[in-house]
């Protein structure tokens, strides 16, 4: 059998290079055309293109009659799930993005903690700022909620800057690195001595406004809330008003809505950074990313299952 596998851009089968006899890459963007007559037929594997999705882009894959598997671009899968055609199986891409999202979140909380936005502010002011004892990460401790890849990315980095890092997530447990994970529904009890907080989950209804008042008045005064995850997971009104008390801070990569509109209150909040969503963005010419897809590759060809399969359709691996 010869293996098909679709990408979105010719720079992607480049970098792919040679993927077996057995194999062969073709180069189709389902959010901009119906799949070609002659491919469709052939296609087994598509990869979609980032931050790309809806109705019409899965409604063209399901023209694609051998199609098993559904590759995304992005970790979470909550915006590509609804769209998924009967009986096909969808991956997402588990532990790609890990480095750079953990990179994003310690830049974050460095920026935060170390008056980064003001210090730059006063250079393009030309302003020579007096001397402040700024807090430093390291003898702090964190808590990083959603303890999965990403998390752990994210500790393995604090713990390398001396920070004392506990996590959370949906079960207690001990973590595969040591870290000591409580379950979601002992957040509460265990924020009072969070100085930082780092929100890396998914949004779904068990995640929907988790940081919500409460959550937030559980923090410690001066606590950092570092959301790398989705936008939802946060109560936009909730910070807002704790932001305004002073008491807490917040930097994001993430926001409840997306893009953050103009003249949105959490724009002029104090003590807040407001990235646009840039965290995981990760060329898909990327090594990480091909490697998964040449994964994809070896699973067809052995009869296995995927890697990183959040979805399963009626295909049998």
């Amino acid at each position: 059998m010869m293996i098909t596998v679709s990408v979105p851009y010719p720079a992607i089968a480049d970098a792919l290079g040679d993927v077996g006899p057995d194999a062969r890459v073709v180069v189709w963007d389902p959010s901009v055309d119906d799949v070609e007559p002659a491919e469709r037929d052939a296609i087994n594997v598509v990869c979609v293109p980032h931050f790309k999705g809806g109705r019409t882009l899965y409604s063209r894959i399901a023209q694609c009659s051998k199609v098993s598997l559904i590759q995304i671009a992005s970790a979470g899968y909550e915006h590509a799930a609804p769209f998924v055609p009967a009986g096909v199986s969808l991956a997402n891409a588990r532990g790609v993005h890990d480095t750079r999202t953990a990179e994003f979140a310690i830049t974050l909380a460095l920026a935060s903690q170390r008056r980064m936005v003001e210090i730059v502010n006063a250079q393009q002011r030309g302003e020579w700022l007096p001397f402040k004892v700024d807090p430093s990460l390291a003898d702090r401790k964190a808590l990083v909620v959603g303890y999965g890849s990403i998390g752990a990315a994210i500790g393995s980095r604090l713990r390398a800057m001396e920070v004392d890092v506990e996590g959370v997530a949906t079960r207690a447990r001990t973590a595969e690195d040591g870290t000591t994970v409580h379950a979601i529904a002992d957040v509460i009890s265990v924020l009072p001595t969070a100085e930082l907080v780092f929100l890396v989950t998914p949004h779904n209804d068990a995640t929907h406004h988790l940081v919500n008042a409460e959550f937030l008045a559980a923090m410690p005064d001066n606590a950092l809330l570092v959301n790398v995850g989705r936008g939802a997971c946060v109560d936009t009104d909730a910070l807002v008003v704790a932001l305004e008390t002073g008491r807490i801070r917040a930097a994001l990569d993430v926001t409840d809505p997306e893009p953050l509109p103009e003249g949105h209150p959490l724009w002029s909040a104090p003590n807040v950074i407001v990235a646009p969503h840039v965290a995981g963005n990760t060329e898909l010419t990327n090594r990480r990313y091909t490697d998964m897809v040449r994964a994809q590759i070896n699973a067809l060809r052995a009869g296995t299952e995927p890697i990183n399969l959040v979805m399963t359709g009626s295909t049998t691996y």
